[in-house]
């Protein structure tokens, strides 16, 4: 890329500050934030603490959000990315024409309660048309949001039915021991080894993966 114009500088100033805020659309725009909540409810559930250790729950919730994403990352790329890498378009046309795969997305995966929630106070601050026809009209910082807390909401729900299995476990074992008169002895203690082998038993990591996808479709 030369950078004896304005649009080389004007991309490469837009590349510098698209890094510095990659952790936030990371966050904000993608399937991230339920990924990485339900991998620690399930690491939480466990009992495990450190066990499986942070660098490895993010790098599996990257690479799943990478998978998940996908769809939507090539229509980015095919409609808005090569454009400009090509010089067809210029860098205004190409935020335009990466924004609806995006939106679409988010979309599928909010809740209509969250979203009029935004819309409603978007309206009484005078931030969005009031000729807006359809949700993908809307603004990003409207749509953003309400995603946002939808993805918050739907990966407490998954938790929930994480912990109850486990929850099970650590009941029953608590139970027997204070049967045998162990008062001192901490449950956790003898239920992780229960909870691991149920947990490979059902081949859990499979059954967790397989399910964050399918909840996305």
């Amino acid at each position: 890329m030369r950078f004896d114009s304005p649009d080389s500088l004007v991309g490469v100033f837009f590349l510098i500050s698209l890094l510095s805020v990659l952790p936030a659309i990371l966050i904000m725009f993608t399937s991230f934030t339920r990924i990485v909540i339900v991998l620690s409810f399930m690491r939480q559930a466990i009992g495990g603490a450190q066990i499986p250790p942070n660098p490895v729950i993010m790098g599996l919730a990257f690479f799943l959000t990478l998978f998940v994403m996908s769809p939507t990352i090539n229509a980015v790329t095919k409609d808005a990315v090569d454009p400009y890498l090509d010089h067809q378009i210029k860098i205004q046309q190409a935020l335009q024409q990466a924004a609806p795969p995006v939106k679409s997305f988010m979309l599928r995966q909010t809740r209509q309660k969250d979203l009029a929630l935004f819309v409603k106070v978007a309206h009484e601050d005078n931030l969005v048309n009031t000729e807006v026809k359809s949700p993908a009209d809307l603004p990003l910082q409207v749509i953003v949001p309400a995603f946002a807390i939808s993805e918050l909401k739907t990966a407490f729900e998954i938790g929930f039915l994480i912990y109850l299995p486990f929850l099970v476990i650590d009941m029953v074992v608590s139970s027997i021991l204070m049967s045998m008169g162990m008062m001192m002895l901490p449950p956790v203690l003898i239920s992780l080894p229960f909870k691991l082998l149920f947990f490979v038993l059902v081949d859990g990591w499979n059954l967790l993966a397989g399910s964050i996808i399918r909840s996305f479709h």
